[in-house]
């Protein structure tokens, strides 16, 4: 077996094919845009099939270096810290508060029911967590930003099992949230279909943050000077969170590298939330936009890093974990959720909205939301709850579960 070995340059040079492969294949192929499967995904899926290629036919296998992975994964979760907006809370009302203990809820159920499954099959119960809310809930950031943990507790194809494991519940959350919201609605008698053409406007609009509504003109220079402050928040709370990491190093539980960071950018974020000038001054879109960069560097450089052979032997358990998984939601969602938020149509929308990002991310339940919305009328409310939570409350509740759950297993 030849290994040919790629530096941090080189790799991030490959990500960056990955992920304008996947931009291309976005654009032609319908598929991928109905199920927002991301660029970088399915771009370096191609290529992970041809380094499984190399390693089956020619006995070439390659090894990437990690180095731009983990900072740029760093950024991106530093950016999701920047999104939690304590004020923002008062929004969501009771329906918040139940959808984020709700949530909570299904993130202890993904891993207990997988780690489960792996221990009644005489596998190790890593392999479970890498097949519960890690990929799940979490999706491919948190699959990639908690695969080096796996592996350090002992499962060796960590990387590959739980990219394997987002990807399918990227699809299944799209394929079951507007099928199981249409059902409840039409046996509760919850709302009449709509001819109405634009039942959707101002769908984009975020309800949670209304100054995004205002358009804004910047001079190149003003984009500048905004990109610049963002960055050197980014910077900061990375800086400050690497020292919050080495204090809850101390605790004795061992948590994901970017926890600090996270955390020490919702402090700053709310510290900063004060007054509107000190607010203004974080340029908050612009952090976003920059975690969404690192976020497609970060997966593209994910993706062409996996070992699909490893795979082969975890085929039959994988399976029976994800679709358990599916099956999971499903009946948490109809007979559980749905109930708790008030048999209603913004409950039926919230349930295809969990379906999504409870097994895909929020991208996917927002497009699972709208298809529901598009056929029958708008809900104002689900529309300000899922984005809330999606990007406020779920990496957080779910870096604790897991958290928790490693350190019991």
């Amino acid at each position: 077996m030849t290994t040919l070995t790629l530096d941090m340059f080189q790799t991030a040079g490959i990500g960056v094919v990955a992920l304008l492969l996947g931009m291309f294949l976005t654009k032609k192929i319908s598929f991928l845009r109905r199920f927002c499967i991301p660029a970088p995904v399915s771009g370096g899926l191609i290529l992970s099939l041809l380094a499984l290629v190399c390693h089956s036919f020619f006995g070439i296998d390659f090894t990437f270096d990690g180095t731009l992975k983990d900072i740029c994964m760093m950024i991106f979760f530093t950016s999701v810290g920047f999104q939690c907006n304590l004020r923002a809370l008062k929004q969501g009302g009771r329906a918040l508060a139940v959808f984020i203990a709700l949530v909570a809820v299904l993130i202890i159920l993904q891993n207990a029911l997988s780690v489960g499954i792996a221990q009644s099959m005489g596998l190790k119960r890593i392999l479970g967590m890498a097949a519960g809310s890690i990929p799940m809930c979490g999706g491919h950031g948190t699959a990639g930003g908690f695969s080096s943990v796996l592996e350090q507790n002992g499962l060796e194809s960590a990387a590959s099992v739980t990219m394997a494991a987002a990807t399918f519940g990227l699809i299944a959350g799209s394929l079951i949230g507007g099928p199981l919201a249409e059902i409840l609605i039409k046996k509760y008698k919850l709302a009449e279909a709509s001819a109405t053409p634009d039942i959707m406007v101002g769908i984009e609009a975020s309800d949670a943050s209304p100054e995004a509504q205002e358009e804004y003109s910047h001079s190149d220079e003003r984009t500048f000077r905004d990109i610049t402050k963002a960055t050197y928040f980014l910077l900061g709370a990375m800086a400050l969170g690497m020292c919050l990491s080495k204090l809850l190093a101390l605790t004795g539980i061992t948590f994901p590298t970017y926890f600090g960071s996270l955390l020490a950018a919702a402090i700053i974020r709310n510290c900063f939330e004060s007054s509107p000038k000190t607010s203004r001054a974080m340029c908050l879109d612009k952090v976003v936009s920059l975690g969404n960069i690192c976020l497609s560097l970060f997966l593209g450089m994910a993706m062409i890093s996996l070992k699909l052979w490893e795979l082969a032997d975890l085929a039959l358990p994988l399976c029976l974990m994800l679709f358990s998984q599916v099956l999971l939601i499903l009946v948490f969602s109809r007979w559980l959720v749905f109930p708790l938020l008030g048999r209603d149509y913004d409950a039926a929308v919230l349930v295809s909205g969990l379906c999504g990002f409870g097994l895909g991310a929020t991208p996917n339940a927002m497009a699972n939301m709208s298809a529901v919305c598009y056929k029958y009328r708008y809900a104002v409310k689900p529309f300000i709850v899922v984005p809330i939570v999606g990007a406020m409350f779920v990496d957080i509740i779910n870096t604790a579960v897991v958290t928790i759950f490693l350190n019991l297993i």
